[in-house]
């Protein structure tokens, strides 16, 4: 089914659909007409003589400059030429195609005076599989992104360089318009400046943080679930009861799936009674409360999203009374804010999972486990390194963790005198999301074979289930052998969700 862009923004799962799954891009009717009616605006306005921002004048700091009709679409060609001006390694397709249809969104709800064939020329390279190249680097989220859009925008006028379909590599920007059968477009008054002024990559980005992280933290129960019981812990802590005394409701969900996921678990009930341990380690007690509290954070991420994908993003709006007002709804500090948050939150969760996975190496904590949950340890170093990669990946998420929004550096000759950094926000939230399948993979890989060595008691179903998907594409213990490809193969059950889809399978939805 085709994307449908009316004049009422769009769902997370739109934006996935296109950014991801490539889906087609259709513009309708009530989108088109809302266009058409802020587009004779703009035109009567340019007509009349009056300077108004964005249509008869300069940009930014240059906004007090009248241009005369005769130069007006050179000032709107100009813009982006000059806005284009990022600089580093492309950001992923996936990123630009949110961006595109976020863009398109905005313009297709009326108040940014475009034509509607601006808005149809961006659907067009979307449908072509037409992803044009955008820098990482130039954007500080005020007045939106900036410099990424006008990089989108520059091949709209047949000029840059965009990725051909299917990755085929580059193209200059006519050649990538003749690919999807579009001509060149001749920006007209204000259409420049409401191809930029947009919150459109930052929001992108963090519509898939969110989906991303939802996965994440399903994964994140099961490994906790499976290393607690690896490491005869109990599910004692995890009583409803008991999680019902702090209704927070995120813990409560982690809870309940950690409660499944360790139901009927020969491994747990071996050792329920006469345990002399009064208390686990925090990092397996404490567990739905830190995952927990990250899905707490995610769902108020969700709703800043929500606002933003229902927002028309554009500086200045077009009103239906008439009026062409600037504002500060481009400013990205909600969404700049959420993803340092949404960050911060990811991290604590991979710092704990990495805890597990020491004390699972750890022959003095790990009751009864080899060290390093090497057989034959001393010839073998087992899952050493693992541990030391997931070390890495957490002290690099720390790093990342410190928030970008805190920061701002003036720019426009000090027009723009605060910027969110909302672009540098949700680009270090995408390495922390990615480090955090790392680590949940070393879990994975260190949980699923002190699983096999406790044999044999048998795990729970839930666990199993997630242990057998495993053994499908890593073997279990054993000598000495390449790790990395181990950790790759479980890097990939992680991201794609067959591990969840493994403990679903038997425990049904997790929470």
């Amino acid at each position: 089914m085709a994307v449908a862009v009316e004049d009422a923004g769009l769902s997370p799962d739109d934006v996935v659909a296109v950014a991801r799954g490539r889906e087609a891009v259709v513009l309708g009717d009530r989108a088109v007409a809302a266009m058409a009616r802020s587009r004779a605006i703009v035109d009567r306005l340019a007509e009349s003589g009056a300077p108004v921002y964005g249509v008869s004048t300069g940009f930014g700091a240059l906004a007090t400059m009248f241009i005369p009709a005769e130069r007006r679409a050179q000032l709107q060609r100009s813009l982006i030429r000059s806005h284009a001006a990022g600089m580093g390694p492309p950001v992923e397709a996936e990123v630009v195609r949110a961006m595109m249809l976020l863009r398109v969104r905005s313009l297709a709800m009326g108040f940014s005076g475009t034509r509607p064939e601006v808005a149809a020329n961006l659907v067009a390279l979307l449908n072509a599989g037409i992803t044009p190249v955008v820098p990482e680097h130039g954007s500080l989220g005020c007045s939106g992104d900036l410099a990424p859009l006008a990089h989108v925008a520059l091949v709209l006028m047949g000029e840059g360089e965009a990725v051909g379909p299917d990755d085929a590599g580059r193209l200059d920007g006519a050649a990538a318009l003749a690919a999807a059968g579009v001509a060149p477009l001749e920006l007209s008054a204000k259409e420049g400046l409401a191809l930029v002024n947009g919150t459109d990559g930052m929001l992108g980005m963090l519509v898939l943080a969110c989906h991303d992280t939802a996965g994440l933290l399903a994964a994140a129960d099961i490994t906790a679930a499976m290393s607690v019981e690896a490491l005869l812990g109990t599910d004692a802590a995890f009583a409803q009861d008991l999680l019902a005394l702090r209704p927070q409701p995120g813990q409560q969900s982690s809870a309940a799936n950690l409660r499944r996921l360790l139901a009927g678990s020969a491994i747990v009930a071996s050792h329920r009674d006469g345990d002399p341990r009064v208390q686990d380690a925090y990092s397996m007690r404490c567990a739905p409360q830190v995952a927990g509290a990250a899905r707490d954070t995610l769902a108020f991420v969700r709703g800043v999203v929500d606002h933003e994908l229902a927002a028309a993003i554009d500086n200045p709006v077009v009103l239906p009374d008439g009026r062409v007002a600037s504002n500060g709804n481009f400013h990205g500090a909600p969404l700049a804010a959420a993803a340092d948050y949404l960050a911060i939150a990811a991290t604590s969760v991979g710092s704990i999972a990495e805890r597990r996975v020491d004390r699972l190496l750890d022959r003095t904590r790990s009751q009864g486990l080899p060290p390093f949950l090497a057989p034959d340890a001393g010839v073998d170093s087992g899952l050493m390194l693992a541990q030391y990669t997931a070390a890495a990946l957490v002290a690099e998420n720390r790093r990342l963790a410190v928030p970008a929004s805190v920061d701002s550096i003036p720019t426009s000759a000090m027009q723009e005198d605060h910027v969110s950094m909302g672009w540098a926000a949700a680009r270090k939230l995408r390495v922390v999301l990615a480090n955090l399948a790392r680590i949940f993979a070393v879990e994975l890989v260190a949980a699923a074979r002190a699983l096999d060595l406790r044999a044999p008691l048998t795990p729970a179903p839930g666990t199993a289930a997630v242990l057998d998907r495993v053994r499908r594409d890593i073997a279990g213990p054993g000598p000495d052998r390449f790790v990395a490809a181990e950790l790759a193969a479980s890097e990939a059950l992680v991201r794609s969700g067959d591990v969840v889809r493994a403990a679903e399978s038997v425990v049904g939805p997790l929470a």
